[in-house]
């Protein structure tokens, strides 16, 4: 996933073509200081994926814009939704 912080919105959607492919967009209005930023996603992708914040963890990429991250969840329903929130401008 790619984040954009310090964003007018939180939102999720939308993809970013990066080295590493094809990514789902994350803006958020923290700004990268202090781990704001990375709540910020938390919390964004709980919302979008509507799971708890506790079930979103960032694997990697914690200091970065690019991320992985985990979703804990129905495979299929948690896949179904990413497939359709790269599909949104």
């Amino acid at each position: 996933m790619r984040v954009r912080p310090g964003a007018r919105a939180d939102t999720v959607g939308g993809a970013w073509d990066g080295p590493r492919g094809r990514a789902l967009l994350v803006s958020v209005r923290a700004r990268a200081v202090d781990g704001a930023a990375n709540a910020a996603v938390v919390v964004a992708l709980a919302q979008a994926f509507g799971v708890r914040r506790g079930d979103v963890e960032i694997v990697s990429g914690s200091r970065g814009r690019d991320k992985v991250v985990e979703i804990r969840g129905d495979d299929a329903v948690v896949r179904a939704a990413v497939d359709e929130l790269l599909d949104q401008a």
